[in-house]
Formats: C-alpha cells, sequence, structure tokens
C-alpha cells in the first residue's frame, strides 16, 4: 500500500515520519522508543532528587561552618520544598502548554546555576535565596508531575509500571547521591557538596536536548500500547496559568481532591520533610558518624527502589485506595517505633527496610486516582496541585521538626506526631471514592 491509498490518519503518521525531526535509536526501536524517554526522564528526575536530598547533608557542615542554627537551615530547605512542590501545577500547565523539553532544560539550566551560586554564600539570606527560592522554582518542574505528565503523553498500557519506575527515580537519587555527598561534606567541605550537585544537573540539559521528543506524534509514532491506526494527540495551546486555575476550580469542588490533598500531605510530612531533611542529624544527636546516617538512607533508597516500582505493578492490578490504607499506616507505624529504639546497627537496618518499602509507594496509586477522578485531560495538572500538598506538608515537617529540636533539644515528640499523622491518612484512604464518585457525579 503507497501512502496514497493509507487513511488519512495513516498519512499524517507518515508525514510526521518523514519531515518531523529524527531522534537516535527511533527507527529502531519504533514504539519501543517510549522507554528512552523514560530513561530520560527517569535520570532528570534522579537529578533533580539529590538536589532536593543535599540540604539533609548539608545542615551539620553549615552549622560548623557558619555558626547558623538547625532552625535557620531548615526555613531554607523548607522554602525549597514548599516552591519544588507549589510549581506542579504550574509546571504540568506549562508542559502542556509549551512543551515538557523547553520546560525541562530551562528547569535543569535553573537548578544547576542556583546550587553554583550558593558555593559564594556567606549569609543567611544567601542560603535561603538559592536552596530556598531558586533551587526550588527549578527542581519544581523535574518532580512526579514531570513523570505523571511522560507517562500519560507516551504510554496508554502500563501506567502504574511506569509510573512506579519514574518515582523510584527519587529512592535511586537518594541512593546514588547521599552518601557520595556526605562523603564529600565530611573530606572537603560544603562547597564540595554544592558543586557537584550543579555539575551533575548541568549534565542532564545535552540528554535532554538529544533524546525527548516533545510528542509521540512529532517522531511517527503512537503511545506504547496504543492503536497504531489512532490518530495522534494535538497539542493544546492554552494559557498555562488558565489551565492550572481551570483545572484547580473544577477539582476542587469534589471532596476526593481534598482527600487526596490531605493524604499527600502527610505524605510529604512523613517522608522527604522529616526523615529526608532530618534523619542524618538526628543520627549525630544519638553519636551516628555524618556517613554512617547517609548510608542508612541510601539503604532506604534500595528498598524503595523495590518497593515503589512494585507498587505501581499492583496498582495496575488492585483497588488503590486499598493500597494507600496499607502504605499509610505501616508507615506511620514504623516512624512511631524509631524514637523507642536502641538505634543499634540491628533496628536501624529493620527501620530502613521496612520504612524505605513504602517511601513514596503512594504515588502511582495517588497518580491513579488523581486520573479516575478527573480524567485525561485535568489529571495531571490536577496532580500537580495534590502534589503541591505533598511538598506543603514536607516543608512543614522540614521547619517544624527543626523549630522542634531547637527548642526541646530532641527529635523525639517530631517523630511520634509524623507516625500518628500516617495512621491518620490510611484511614482517610479509604474514603476516596475515584472512579465511582466521577461516575455518580455524571450520572447526576
Amino acid at each position: 500500500m503507497n501512502i496514497a491509498q493509507k487513511p488519512p490518519q495513516h498519512q499524517a503518521l507518515s508525514g510526521r515520519r518523514f519531515s518531523g525531526r529524527h531522534f537516535l535509536g527511533q527507527k529502531i526501536l519504533g514504539q519501543k522508543y517510549a522507554f528512552v524517554v523514560v530513561g530520560v526522564i527517569f535520570l532528570s528526575l534522579l537529578s533533580a532528587a539529590g538536589l532536593r536530598a543535599a540540604p539533609g547533608v548539608l545542615i551539620l557542615p553549615l552549622e560548623g561552618a557558619f555558626g547558623w542554627s538547625r532552625e535557620i537551615i531548615s526555613a531554607a530547605a523548607a522554602i525549597g520544598i514548599f516552591l519544588y512542590g507549589l510549581m506542579g501545577p504550574f509546571a504540568a500547565a506549562l508542559m502542556q502548554s509549551f512543551g515538557i523539553k523547553r520546560t525541562l532544560v530551562l528547569a535543569l539550566l535553573l537548578m544547576s546555576a542556583s546550587t553554583a551560586l550558593s558555593s559564594f554564600m556567606s549569609a543567611p539570606w544567601q542560603l535561603i535565596a538559592t536552596w530556598g527560592v531558586l533551587s526550588g522554582i527549578g527542581s519544581g518542574c523535574v518532580a512526579i508531575v514531570l513523570g505523571a505528565t511522560v507517562v500519560n503523553r507516551w504510554f496508554v498500557s502500563h501506567r502504574g509500571l511506569v509510573m512506579g519506575i519514574l518515582t523510584a527515580s527519587t529512592a535511586t537519587g537518594t541512593l546514588i547521591f547521599l552518601p557520595g555527598l556526605a562523603a564529600l561534606a565530611e573530606a572537603g567541605g560544603w562547597r564540595w557538596v554544592v558543586l557537584a550537585v550543579s555539575a551533575c544537573t548541568a549534565l542532564m540539559v545535552p540528554l535532554v536536548l538529544l533524546f525527548l521528543p516533545e510528542r509521540p506524534g512529532d517522531i511517527g509514532l503512537v503511545p506504547f500500547g496504543a492503536d497504531p491506526a489512532s490518530p495522534p494527540a494535538q497539542a493544546a495551546a492554552q494559557n498555562p496559568l488558565n489551565l492550572a486555575f481551570g483545572a484547580l476550580r473544577r477539582a476542587s469542588a469534589k471532596r476526593d481532591f481534598w482527600f487526596l490533598f490531605a493524604t499527600f500531605w502527610i505524605c510529604g510530612f512523613t517522608t522527604n520533610g522529616l526523615v529526608g531533611t532530618h534523619l542524618i542529624s538526628f543520627c549525630g544527636d544519638q553519636g551516628i558518624a555524618e556517613v554512617q546516617a547517609a548510608g542508612l538512607l541510601a539503604l532506604m533508597g534500595i528498598f524503595d527502589l523495590v518497593g515503589t516500582t512494585g507498587s505501581g505493578w499492583l496498582t495496575d492490578r488492585f483497588d488503590p485506595r486499598k493500597l494507600l490504607f496499607m502504605y499509610y499506616g505501616l508507615r506511620g507505624l514504623s516512624l512511631i517505633y524509631l524514637p523507642y529504639s536502641d538505634f543499634s546497627l540491628y533496628s536501624l537496618s529493620i527501620f530502613a527496610a521496612f520504612y524505605g518499602l513504602d517511601w513514596i509507594a503512594t504515588v502511582p496509586p495517588t497518580v491513579r486516582l488523581s486520573v479516575e477522578a478527573f480524567g485525561e485531560r485535568d489529571g495531571p495538572v490536577v496532580f500537580g496541585w495534590i502534589a503541591a500538598g505533598h511538598q506543603l506538608g514536607a516543608a512543614s515537617a522540614a521547619y517544624f521538626a527543626g523549630f522542634l529540636r531547637t527548642e526541646q533539644g530532641n527529635y523525639f515528640d517530631a517523630f511520634i506526631i509524623a507516625g500518628v499523622t500516617g495512621v491518620v491518612a490510611a484511614l482517610i484512604a479509604l474514603a476516596i471514592r475515584g472512579a465511582k464518585g466521577r461516575m455518580a457525579m455524571a450520572a447526576g
């Protein structure tokens, strides 16, 4: 069959195939090129995870170098985490309006520049400006909303599994970066840490430019698992602010949005805000060296890589609400256990394995419930708002735990309170209606 005899949609695909830009390996891999895209996004998310994990390594070195209190350093980390989350819905809207590639490249450049500038800092406001404001805005565009947008655009089948793999990049980032950054801080001081993070984010820019097409249709493909005869999706030309706030207005009228927002707020409160930011200094209070404590977080990263990928597989097969109930409940119990442990190698290893398996296993079920409740169009942007709740919770924990440590001299109450909120989130998860609620509203 020649091109003239093909149906219109095949003609459109053929035109794109020969007139569009070719990407290395696209001709050979065909529809499987979607997994090359997943690889590029995985590495981008990994670099952002390394940036967001770095403040946990910097607390003790900055305290020693400048005499800044943990409350001040925690405040900078909290601002960065908050902006990391707040950027989510706007980043998702920018990706839909101006493109994933443009948004991602600009974000990586901002992350690299801001962390490099921090090597010259000498006052707390400079720490807040670089690691709080600028890096928070940049890394907020290279977060789980990026993964959700790419999965919805490039995949029809196996979405839960692929989302689990991309989400696991945070754990892998922790695994790769933290021990190395802690060793750099111990051997050469805090400046080597910030320069290493800057270099890693800068190295991602050429990979994105070389290997990341905007959409499957741009290289003559359809999403993985889609019918080859289906017409390619067209980009929506919309104002990103209207897109972000319009999705929020529609979603906020449904109770599922507030339940998902609340559970994800607690997710952030109990993970990168508390454990990711303060576990190293908590262990330091117990006489455990910084490199050893970073190794504990790396061990969590190994187990979370398994747990989050497995969560994606389970999300494709089981009720996501029940999965969230299990994840939040077990997380809450593990956080309540930690302050009562003896902080021996044995007890910390048990905590790292148990807690690590569900560090961010909550993401694939939450993404699925968001798309079920709010549809293919609004789902990724609404998830951006829900992810903003995650980072608002993380920012609250980062500052709150630092404040309690300054006032009380320990982290005991911070971990107990976080554990209780995990149990509360488990109960809230069972009240989410998901697709059933959406169908009920449509019928009404």
